[in-house]
């Protein structure tokens, strides 16, 4: 199994930056992809930002151009950075592993972005 940590959320003015953390613990030769997903208030769950054991990243057309991804060298840790926030990027955001042969999916505990002044 694999279990993840995230950290680093909070309130941000607007076209402010935050940089947030994830990191993963247990079989973590095993993951495939990490990526980034939030949800705000009524709406569903949508991805952020992905990077895959390759080192390949992707992020959203939303997001395109404010947001990155990257990861230490150990493989078990991820940060998006984010960018010229809006109040739009509000939302909690959740780590996401994707790990095995199966595709198993593992989520944190998810941390809170407030855009705001």
């Amino acid at each position: 199994q694999v279990q993840l940590v995230e950290s680093g959320g909070g309130l941000v003015q607007p076209g402010g930056s935050l940089r947030l953390s994830c990191t993963a613990s247990g079989r973590i030769f095993s993951i495939n992809v990490m990526g980034w997903y939030r949800q705000a208030p009524g709406k569903q769950r949508e991805l952020v930002a992905r990077i895959t054991s390759g080192g390949t990243t992707d992020v959203v057309d939303s997001v395109n151009g404010r947001f990155t991804i990257s990861r230490n060298n150990a493989r078990d840790t991820v940060f998006p950075q984010m960018n010229s926030l809006k109040p739009e990027d509000t939302a909690v955001y959740y780590c996401n592993a994707e790990y095995g042969p199966r595709a198993l999916d593992a989520w944190g505990q998810g941390t809170l972005v407030t855009v705001s002044s």
